[in-house]
């Protein structure tokens, strides 16, 4: 490709100073107004401090001896270089009186970008020194950075917790004078309650997010960041552990995306873009940083707000032809994974519900009615897990709902909603327990830049998932599906490592979906020996036609996972617009864990992945902690030759076609179903080849009926051909119904 790559355009910074003071739980509080295209309210974080969630790592370790120490100990002690930030450096003359706080009656001061300082420029803050430096500077207050862009943040304060009534429980030293100490001892206790207790934690989190406020706090931003201090609070221990941020979402934010559904109605949802939700809420955006959250959502009475969240929640309504909507998740995942979207959705039911209907709809488990005989000890933090659910466990089918724009109504009917059972009992099959207690499926506006996207509790799917027969909308729905488990219970540390979460729900979409057919063990390898097959052309035509260095799947080598002192990293080609299209991580990544369960056979890889699962659930990862995890799980005799090294070194570390992918693919017999579409190919071959004068009635080709797969393939080789004739092109969509087919063999 001409294009160069340049790290100042192509990179994402994550600058939030995770290693001082993480966000345990966020409480956001928005109003949805579709004639300005702007969200906003306010959003509540609460804090932990250094010390405390250090200790509380610590002690998940010496539990859990399992997990690699190298996934959690990771440092990079030189500073991190961040892009597009700016270029202003601090000064430590500046003294207080440098600085200026916006009271109620003064007047907003927001700039020309939207944002509003109440921490003047001239006291020459430095974005990349807060990268690398925000914790204690001595006599300098501790700076707290926040990841955030395209929002005008209008004012900061410290919340005055200890205000709420009955609060006085979380107070385990009543003899505290200084009151900012009461305070951040509240949240403390807050953060920290055990998971039995998680109705009174989020009951509490709600009144503390609506308590009066005790002080502004100074702020500042700059491109990529939301910078926040208290004068005094040298410390992340002194800084106040709940802090209430009110401001407005950009109607250009990059986070969210305001359009119209299929039925012309306005509607708004977040995208998945790589900013992921830095413009929807300020945040912590490194994964680490995993947090719970509630949110109230308010709209017209006419919209439905959709969101991550364990409750199907219905809507209170208010006054003014206004409805509030509340959500909230027990499970700590990083913000990154927080998910809205707000439209005139209808719900769509079966035509006739069945028994079986009945028993999903009725199959819900929240932690408030979970039974949690210990099914086995779980190394992630504390959080009211599914996995130590007995009921939980044999759960097959979630309890799932489906909404669409009212014009897509008959379609979701007759295609999607009869697929969602068979596909959640597969993948149940193969890995157990569901992480997530119920599951929303949306189909998204036309502009919905893929096929699909999964998030806690939610999946979006594209209308094109619709057309045609079932074929895509099931190996869609089972991929985001799998992302339940890796991408989201399971997630990478690391975002470069990628394929860590699309490879496999890549290999386990063919699974899922051979079983959701019930299909025989014959068919289901036939089925999935084309389906590589077609990886494997795409794959090659990816590694011809883009960058080498994108082909990566560990770019940062032995520097993965690390951070700068103060957390802060930079994600490499993260902004990439080139990589939203690319499927490396996608194929090499499906072809890697293709090649260890051929290696070791099915039954002895799911077996272990199955374990896996319920080692690392609720827990971040890195490449080492799959495969020293996997090599030491197998038989001496199947892992001759393999060591997490050589994985590194011929799979994840190189770019091009890895080299035992290269001799597989050499040696191999093409499968039965392709085979049957080369005859079919040199049938058309010699139809487009033969003059039209000759052709007579009996001499007719007679065209074998294909599978979905099957016609990609078969189209594939057909546009190889130097000339197509249009006769033959006609005939073509005439005996294969092309525009009733599947969007993938439309887009050949």
């Amino acid at each position: 490709m001409d294009r160069k790559l340049d790290p100042s355009r192509d990179d994402l910074p994550l600058m939030a100073n995770t290693s001082h003071i993480r966000v345990k739980h966020y409480a956001l509080d928005l109003d949805v107004d579709f004639e300005s295209q702007i969200m906003e309210g306010t959003i509540v974080l609460f804090f932990e401090s250094e010390n405390r969630f250090r200790k509380r790592s610590i002690s998940t370790e010496e539990t859990c001896q399992s997990e690699s120490s190298e996934a959690r100990t990771v440092r990079m002690p030189e500073a991190c270089h961040v892009p597009g930030t700016s270029t202003r450096t601090f000064s430590s003359k500046t003294g207080h009186s440098d600085f200026v706080i916006c009271g109620k009656g003064e007047k907003d001061t927001a700039g020309k970008d939207g944002n509003h300082d109440n921490w003047e420029q001239a006291s020459g803050i430095s974005s990349s020194k807060y990268c690398c430096d925000t914790g204690n500077h001595g006599s300098e207050d501790f700076v707290l950075v926040l990841d955030c862009c395209d929002l005008s943040v209008l004012k900061v304060e410290e919340v005055d917790v200890a205000a709420v009534p009955g609060i006085e429980k979380f107070t385990r030293s009543p003899k505290l004078t200084v009151i900012s100490e009461l305070r951040n001892q509240i949240v403390r206790e807050l953060v920290t309650l055990p998971a039995d207790r998680w109705r009174e934690q989020l009951d509490y989190f709600a009144c503390c997010s609506q308590a009066p406020g005790c002080g502004e706090l100074l702020f500042d931003t700059d491109t990529w960041s939301l910078q926040i201090r208290k004068r005094g609070a040298q410390t992340a221990t002194d800084f106040p552990h709940a802090v209430r941020i009110r401001y407005r979402t950009n109607p250009q934010g990059r986070s969210i995306t305001w359009t119209s559904d299929q039925s012309s109605r306005p509607c708004v949802y977040t995208m998945g873009s790589p900013l992921n939700n830095r413009a929807l809420f300020p945040c912590q955006e490194p994964p680490v940083a995993m947090s719970t959250w509630q949110a109230t959502v308010r709209a017209a009475a006419s919209f439905v707000v959709l969101m991550s969240g364990e409750r199907s929640a219905k809507p209170t309504q208010l006054q003014e032809g206004r409805s509030s909507w509340h959500y909230y998740v027990t499970m700590p995942m990083p913000a990154s994974t927080f998910t809205i979207a707000v439209g005139a959705w209808t719900e769509v039911k079966p035509e006739t519900c069945s028994s079986n209907d009945l028993a999903a709809e009725g199959g819900s488990f929240s932690p408030s009615d979970a039974d949690f005989g210990c099914v086995e000890v779980c190394c992630h933090m504390d959080y009211p897990c599914r996995f130590q659910n007995a009921s939980a466990a044999v759960q097959e089918i979630i309890p799932h709902r489906v909404f669409a724009p009212v014009c897509l109504q008959g379609a979701c009917q007759e295609t999607l909603l009869p697929l969602v059972p068979p596909c959640l009992a597969a993948a149940h099959s193969v890995l157990g327990t569901h992480p997530f207690s119920r599951l929303d499926i949306l189909i998204v506006p036309a502009n919905f830049p893929s096929l699909g996207m999964a998030s806690p509790h939610i999946i979006f799917l594209s209308q094109s998932t619709l057309t045609g027969r079932s074929h895509l909308c099931g190996t869609r729905l089972c991929h985001e599906i799998a992302h339940a488990w890796f991408g989201l219970a399971i997630g990478a540390r690391d975002w470069t490592e990628e394929w860590l979460s699309e490879g496999f729900a890549t290999h386990l979409e063919d699974v899922f979906w051979a079983k959701a057919q019930q299909l025989a063990p014959h068919e289901a390898r036939e089925q999935q020996e084309l389906r590589a097959c077609l990886r494997w052309r795409r794959l090659q035509d990816e590694v011809r036609s883009s960058p080498e260095e994108m082909q990566v799947l560990r770019p940062n080598k032995e520097k993965t996972g690390y951070v700068s002192d103060s957390g802060s990293s930079v994600i490499k080609h993260g902004l990439n617009p080139e990589k939203v299209f690319m499927q490396v991580h996608y194929l090499k990544g499906y072809f890697l864990l293709r090649f260890l369960a051929r290696r070791l056979g099915d039954d002895t890889y799911f077996s272990f992945l199955r374990k896996f699962v319920h080692t690392f659930h609720g827990q971040l990862i890195l490449s080492q902690d799959f495969l020293q995890m996997l090599l030491e799980n197998i038989p001496e005799e199947k892992g001759l030759e393999l060591s997490v090294e050589s994985i590194f070194q011929d799979w994840l570390e190189s770019s091009g076609i890895p080299q035992p992918l290269q001799t597989e693919r050499q040696a191999g017999a093409e499968c039965g179903l392709a085979r049957q579409v080369g005859v079919e190919v040199e049938k058309w071959n010699r139809g487009s080849r033969r003059p039209r004068k000759r052709r007579r009635r009996g001499t007719e080709e007679l065209f074998e009926k294909l599978l979905p797969d099957q016609l990609v393939l078969l189209l594939e080789h057909l546009l190889e051909q130097k000339t197509l004739n249009p006769r033959t092109l006609q005939r073509l969509e005439r005996t294969y119904h092309l525009p009733q087919q599947d969007a993938e063999e439309r887009s050949q």
